[in-house]
């Protein structure tokens, strides 16, 4: 090989690297604009934004959707199969779940409670009692001994099912009771997004074709994988459906009751988690409970297995969003777990339906704010093989207040203006 083609070959290998170089920084440039460009083609608050908000942060997620109404959910595996958020008008459409943006930002796992936020997560009761999973055996049941197993809360379900319209997820762990007894649990969750056709039919109305929807199921089913039984004595657990929405300045969650005497049927509303409700957050109407959700009241109310009804709902006056929530109520007066941190007179006497509004803590601080509805099974006391389902359905409405009366006047007997009108 000669000199002058050794040298202008050298040449040619010392361009070609840097050629390749400065290509591969621009490719590299190039994806990093056009992730950058993709969120800020839509503004916070769209369902566009959250979708580009995970896939900054490379946060796996599963999309459902449907191309002809728009209708779209995002779910998140390593969160359990949460739904994340919703929208009824695809990528530019309102995003209707609650994130909590700053925390997922930050990159931080907590021991002790990651509230990353959602529409719709799983949990299990109950919370405290002799038959907590929240609290270890011994420890007194306060804050600061307050912890979300793993396994709900940072641990990943398996997606094992997946269509169009549907994804299944699938975990099987052990958690500890308070009480010390061991629990060996399997968990199928199926999320799956309703046509406009499904919904109608959940709701036994026809919707107007002005207004925009996107309804989903999720359908829950807790399985005692160990060798004894879960007993009145041992512990038992429930699933805990927590459905986490922005809240609004005129915000109002509305849940109907069954009439009856106290004598027959108990208290309405369980409205002291936090402290009593003040009457200006709490109106009792029409068999009507109407609670203000504004995010600037820490509070909390429950409705007993013998009070709730099937529906409860919220709406946003501002937005005119109409959320409703049903879920697989048991016919018989089943028994439910009470979540009541601490000693108890009866772990089988709590509430069916929960709904929270956010607000300050003693320090001032606020999580989100946001507002919950949450809904429960009946108490899981199961022989080993033996499984217990529980069914949520979410519909969020939209669009002009008269199209949207008649739905609540048929399913609540209430009109939008007046669920509207009640705090005002």
């Amino acid at each position: 090989m000669n000199k002058s083609f050794q040298k202008n070959g050298t040449r040619l290998i010392i361009m070609t690297l840097v050629f390749l170089e400065v290509a591969c920084m621009s490719s590299g440039q190039k994806n990093s604009n056009t992730m950058n460009t993709k969120k800020s083609n839509f503004n916070k608050g769209t369902y566009g934004y959250d979708v580009a908000f995970f896939e900054d942060r490379q946060i796996p997620t599963v999309e459902l959707k449907n191309e002809q109404s728009k209708a779209s959910l995002l779910i998140v595996p390593a969160y359990q199969g949460r739904v994340m958020t919703s929208s009824a008008s695809g990528d530019s459409g309102k995003s209707f779940g609650w994130i909590n943006y700053k925390l997922i930002e930050s990159g931080k796992v907590s021991s002790q409670f990651n509230p990353y936020g959602g529409e719709e997560r799983l949990w299990f009761g109950p919370e405290g009692g002799p038959f907590s999973i929240y609290f270890s055996k011994g420890k007194e049941q306060v804050f600061d001994n307050w912890i979300v197993p793993k396994e709900i809360d940072t641990k990943p379900f398996e997606t094992v099912a997946q269509t169009t319209n549907s994804v299944t997820f699938r975990k099987e762990f052990e958690l500890t009771n308070a009480s010390g007894t061991s629990m060996r649990i399997g968990v199928d969750r199926t999320v799956k997004l309703l046509s406009l056709a499904e919904c109608e039919q959940a709701i036994q109305i026809e919707i107007d074709a002005a207004l925009d929807i996107v309804a989903y199921e999720s359908k829950n089913i807790l399985t005692n994988k160990g060798k004894s039984a879960w007993t009145e004595e041992s512990g038992f657990l429930s699933i805990w459906l927590l459905s986490m929405f922005n809240p609004s300045e005129k915000g109002v969650v509305f849940i109907p009751f069954k009439e009856g005497s106290q004598t027959d049927l108990g208290k309405v509303v369980t409205d002291d988690y936090f402290g009593k409700v003040p009457s200006d957050r709490l109106i009792e109407k029409d068999q009507i409970l109407f609670f203000k959700t504004d995010g600037k009241f820490r509070s909390k109310i429950g409705i007993s297995p013998q009070r709730a009804l099937p529906y409860c709902g919220s709406y946003d006056p501002t937005s005119h969003v109409l959320t409703l929530l049903w879920y697989s109520k048991a016919e018989d007066q089943e028994k439910y777990v009470n979540s009541k941190w601490g000693k108890q007179d009866n772990p089988l006497s709590g509430d069916v339906i929960n709904s929270y509004n956010d607000g300050p803590v003693a320090d001032g601080s606020v999580m989100g704010p946001f507002f919950e509805i949450e809904s429960s099974s009946p108490a899981a006391m199961l022989a080993p093989g033996e499984k217990i389902t529980h069914k949520q359905r979410i519909f969020h409405i939209s669009g002009d207040e008269a199209h949207l009366s008649l739905i609540t006047e048929k399913l609540f007997n209430v009109s939008i203006f007046k669920i509207k009108q009640v705090f005002q």
